[in-house]
């Protein structure tokens, strides 16, 4: 366990409008601030980022995109790169391409899961605007372990689904405006508190160690935490293990899902394939009107067009379908 002396080890975490709400959060850190940040934001694996320069001329402290093997210094801020899990390995950044979670790399539910194994009573979780629930599931692993839960106040946030999951899941211990978790921070006295008696230490730290390692490494999660639940994984196709009563899931690969993330996830397989149907529909109408067209009046000419009715009816009732009732969450 982390001596009560050293740093707190602070995990941010956001999504969208999270931008605007890191940069009123380190505008109020002070130059003499003396814990480790850690910050990560949901964006594309493969694009660039320029979050740690936004950072930094944000506020008074310095802010670096992490580097694997790093010193995590207090009183700097550490910022995950794109397609990397940002995570706490002793007293240094790790970096992983470990399997996805919720869709993302990096994973908010990582980076948590890390700092709740790594600092125990000396972590802090921050939660930020957002959608989804990406982060939800580690801000009680940073409780649960005898940390600290914060989350940005939902009418200061640009988008408040993800702090309000927080809230209203995890009951978290501090809910504030961005501008005021700051100095928050400096004031706060973090003493022990005993880890709560449900936590599954054998889970978090195993969940971690998938984090960490290599996303074509195969992990035998059916052996070790849970059973299969029936769906597949939107990430690879592969069988799904529900890990928890509370729709917490896990593939063989390791890609996790939340039940909420899950179910965004089939949504937008769905939307893909009725769209892919509907256009499949409408190339059989015009190849059945261009095969009539060159037809001789008869049966054969007769199938055509009945092809050509049978698929516009299909299609404009796809299409009334979709208007009225679109699949989203």
């Amino acid at each position: 366990m982390p001596d009560s002396s050293s740093p707190l080890i602070v995990a941010v975490g956001a999504s969208a409008g999270g931008v605007e709400a890191l940069t009123a959060l380190v505008a109020h850190l002070p130059e003499n601030f003396p814990h480790v940040m850690l910050v990560a934001l949901h964006m594309p694996e493969n694009g660039t980022s320029a979050l740690a320069q936004i950072l930094d001329r944000s506020g008074l402290l310095p802010a670096v995109t992490a580097e694997s093997g790093a010193a995590l210094r207090p009183g700097v801020i550490h910022v995950a790169r794109p397609g990397r899990h940002l995570l706490v390995d002793g007293g240094e950044a790790l970096l992983s391409d470990g399997p996805t979670e919720n869709g993302h790399r990096p994973s908010i539910n990582a980076l948590f899961r890390s700092v709740a194994v790594s600092a125990e009573t000396r972590a802090v979780g921050v939660l930020l605007s957002g959608v989804g629930d990406d982060g939800v599931d580690g801000l009680a692993a940073i409780q649960a372990r005898g940390g600290i839960a914060i989350a940005q106040h939902p009418n200061d946030a640009v988008y408040p689904t993800l702090p309000g999951h927080a809230i209203e899941e995890v009951g978290v211990d501090h809910v504030l405006p961005a501008a005021r978790i700051g100095p928050m921070l400096m004031r706060m006295d973090q003493r022990p508190r005993p880890p709560s008696t449900s936590l599954d230490r054998e889970r978090l730290e195993f969940e971690n160690f998938i984090a960490s390692s290599s996303r074509f490494e195969r992990h035998p999660t059916a052996d070790h935490l849970g059973t299969p639940s029936g769906y597949v994984c939107p990430d690879c196709g592969g069988a799904l293990i529900a890990i928890d009563e509370k729709h917490n899931f896990r593939c063989h690969i390791g890609h996790a899902w939340t039940g909420h993330a899950l179910l965004e996830a089939q949504s937008s397989k769905i939307d893909g394939a009725l769209a892919v149907a509907l256009r499949s529909l409408h190339e059989r109408i015009h190849l059945a009107n261009s095969l009539a067209v060159k037809s001789r009046p008869g049966p054969l000419q007769d199938r055509y067009n009945l092809h050509a009715k049978e698929a516009l009816q299909a299609a404009t009732v796809l299409s009334a379908a979709l208007t009225q009732h679109p699949f989203e969450p």
